[in-house]
């Protein structure tokens, strides 16, 4: 892999050289590189363009690393990614995505990742998103995930986007069942004319379930930004979702909640705040030397931390 590659994986994935355990790395549409391991394995899919990671019964203290990097201008592409994961696993798999256009034609990445998790088995799934390059060429970034979690399984997602990307629309949908647990954490910056959607949807359909949703999101400049959450109660669960965002100059930010209740112990929350930065935080920080500038930076990156 060249620089370009090599620091787009260090940016989405952490990555300074090849992982230990298990890992598919796909650069610019193609397969670079590739491991398995005695519990966890990797295949390609023979219908589609993406692969499917199976990971046995009872695996612990073990990784998947599934970056992907698009250094050639006006690529597009669309990968479909199955993760089958069995009773009583625990395993944390590392995704995110991230695009560098120098050119003149848009690149684009949309990743489909449905989760298949069983009864007890725990995930922990981190995807970040990423963009750069000085071309006037569009990046853009369509990551769609779809969650099955079965009885006492549970899944923790954290999502970072934060620099580089023209345009997202961010789509998560999950099924809940009995004893199951799902915590989404989202963590969004848009500046310039950039424009970023989520779109949470999810059923709780077993007793004792929980969901916890939570945005933080700071729009910038003439960015647009969209957030939409539905939660619908099936049965007797606790669901809570919250959206914070930081608004600054010409920006826009719309929270759209949905909660629907279909059992009368189901206990559903929606938290929204939208708005600029306090002056007083501004002066506080601006009475220790820094320039408003600096202050305001300061701020921002402890709200997204």
């Amino acid at each position: 892999m060249d620089a370009i590659q090599q620091n787009l994986l260090e940016q989405v994935a952490g990555l300074h050289e090849i992982p230990a355990g298990a890992y598919n790395i796909r650069a610019n549409g193609q397969m670079a590189a590739r491991n398995t391991t005695a519990n966890i394995d990797i295949t390609t899919k023979e219908d589609c363009s993406g692969i499917d990671i199976r990971i046995k019964p009872g695996t612990r203290n073990e990784s998947v690393h599934i970056p992907v990097v698009l250094s050639q201008s006006g690529l597009k592409e669309s990968v479909y990614n199955d993760f089958f994961v069995g009773e009583d696993a625990d395993v944390t798999i590392i995704a995110g995505c991230g695009i560098h256009n120098s050119g003149g034609g848009t690149s684009e990445h949309s990743g489909i990742h449905r989760f298949f998790v069983e009864k007890n088995a725990k995930v922990r799934y981190v995807e970040k998103h990423y963009g750069s390059g000085d071309g006037s060429g569009e990046r853009l970034m369509n990551p769609t995930t779809e969650i099955h979690l079965a009885e006492g399984a549970s899944l923790e997602m954290d999502t970072v986007q934060i620099k580089g990307i023209d345009s997202t629309k961010r789509v998560t949908m999950a099924k809940v069942a009995a004893r199951a647990s799902l915590v989404i954490r989202e963590k969004i910056m848009t500046h310039g004319r950039q424009y970023a959607e989520t779109d949470f949807s999810v059923d709780m359909d077993g007793d004792d379930s929980s969901v916890n949703l939570i945005s933080r999101s700071v729009a910038k400049e003439h960015s647009r930004q969209l957030f939409k959450s539905r939660i619908v109660g099936n049965s007797k669960c606790q669901g809570h979702s919250e959206c914070d965002a930081i608004i600054m100059d010409n920006a826009s930010v719309s929270a759209i909640p949905e909660l629907t209740a279909n059992n009368i112990d189901a206990n559903l929350i929606h938290e929204a705040a939208i708005g600029k930065i306090a002056g007083e935080q501004l002066m506080k920080l601006m009475t220790l030397g820094l320039t408003e500038k600096e202050a305001e930076e300061q701020i921002v990156n402890g709200f997204l931390k």
